[in-house]
């Protein structure tokens, strides 16, 4: 089973102990196992099993369409059969519970702003905790490449520098709660009150919205079908080496697009970006010009995806044309999905926090309706830049109404939310 053409090995996660992934080729399962790991930098192989013969080799496995597939190693040896990502992250000892009763404040979403966040509020003194639902890094995590980040000439993987910062988080002593969601919120007595997924409670002083945003999907009818067999959201860093000799098609036009398609044109025989408008306000200068003069990348503008197909994995796409209306239907084993997003906000809905029509959260003068606040801020002072119309409520990041789509943007926020924070602790909550 180690050999090379079904072996595929995660070049650039940290050194370390590997966790090997066995499973049938087009196993959703095993991509979200890998995604997962990458994301995480943690080192992995992944193989897939091309035959029953191939398959028996594992202990308790019978032939390519047994249940118990994937396997997942661990490096304690620990075999895993057909895992939840949860499951695998317990297995690597990822998950924990919170220590404290009450925190002075929670952050929710460890992606650049949240991860920010936390080291500030930690360095400074604060009993800070982060609630992640998956993996650390969010959106920018899956990042093949972020060139233009201050103090990185040579560019570093969205995985990479989230792991930096998840180390300085954990070194200034702040909690990260992974596979946690919040559910439920309440502010009451002055303190935010949630209900997690897992059935546990938090409370702190206050807290940081940080939660960032979801690629937006198709809306294809039978978009789910593909999910992990041929279809990805995201850049799918983690299938990059599974593109030799491939076509690949990307949807965006956007920076997350286009540092999909320069690292896929390392491994893709082709690289075709299906852009619905032109780059240029989309796309950072210095990624259009690389994207055009890479050989092997191809730019549709007017393309749009209108269907899919396929059987177990996705084999076809159709491409409708903006100036013919007429569709073109290729065959497409690959399709990364990189188009806008859509806010994870929908705890917020039972209360009194205002949200955008798209479910971006409202703060600091963006709430203002003629020039005051709205008639539910309860405060006699206006409130913070980025905070919410419930005091002691913020918002850093992705999530925010109106804010700056760029990772240091993110970073930016996330520590300027801490400064606010420390002047509502201070003020004993007025």
């Amino acid at each position: 089973m180690s050999d090379e053409k079904i072996s595929f090995t995660n070049e650039t996660a940290q050194s370390g102990p590997t966790v090997r992934i066995f499973s049938a080729p087009g196993c959703r399962t095993s991509f979200n196992v890998r995604d997962f790991l990458q994301r995480s930098a943690i080192k992995f192989e992944s193989t897939d099993l091309q035959t029953d013969e191939e398959a028996r080799r594992l202990p308790g496995i019978a032939s390519l369409q047994d249940e118990r597939l994937p396997v997942c190693e661990l490096p304690n040896g620990v075999r895993l059969y057909a895992p939840t990502v949860r499951e695998v992250a317990e297995g690597l000892g990822f998950l924990a519970k919170p220590k404290l009763q009450e925190y002075d404040v929670s952050i929710y979403g460890a992606g650049p702003a949240g991860l920010s966040a936390a080291v500030y509020a930690a360095s400074e003194g604060l009993k800070a905790v982060v609630i992640e639902r998956s993996a650390v890094g969010g959106q920018g995590g899956s990042s093949s490449r972020i060139e233009n980040y201050l103090g990185f000439p040579d560019g570093i993987s969205g995985a990479e520098l989230a792991e930096r910062a998840r180390q300085q988080v954990v070194k200034f002593g702040c909690e990260i709660l992974q596979f946690r969601e919040g559910i439920t919120a309440q502010f009451k007595d002055g303190k935010i009150h949630v209900d997690l997924a897992d059935g546990s409670h938090l409370v702190a002083r206050a807290n940081i919205c940080a939660t960032g945003v979801e690629y937006r999907r198709l809306g294809l009818p039978n978009e789910g079908r593909f999910v992990g067999a041929g279809l990805f959201y995201g850049a799918g860093y983690s299938e990059a080496a599974r593109l030799k000799g491939e076509t690949v098609y990307i949807v965006g036009g956007a920076n997350s697009a286009g540092q999909a398609a320069m690292h896929f044109s390392k491994y893709a025989k082709r690289v075709v970006m299906l852009v619905r408008r032109q780059l240029s306000g989309t796309m950072s200068e210095y990624l259009i010009s690389r994207v055009q003069n890479t050989p092997n990348v191809e730019l549709q503008f007017g393309s749009q995806v209108v269907a899919a197909d396929g059987d177990d994995a996705l084999r076809q796409i159709g491409i409708k044309k903006a100036d013919t209306g007429a569709i073109e239907t290729v065959d497409a084993k690959y399709l990364f999905v990189c188009i806008g997003g859509y806010p994870h906000t929908e705890w917020a809905r039972d209360t009194p926090i205002l949200r955008d029509r798209n479910g971006f959260i409202i703060t600091g003068t963006d709430m203002y309706e003629d020039g005051r606040p709205p008639a539910i801020w309860p405060l006699e002072r206006p409130p913070y830049f980025l905070e919410t119309s419930v005091p002691g409520s913020f918002a850093a990041g992705d999530v925010r109404h109106n804010s700056v789509k760029r990772y240091a943007t993110a970073v930016g926020e996330g520590a300027m939310a801490v400064t606010f924070v420390h002047s509502f602790l201070m003020s004993d909550g007025k």
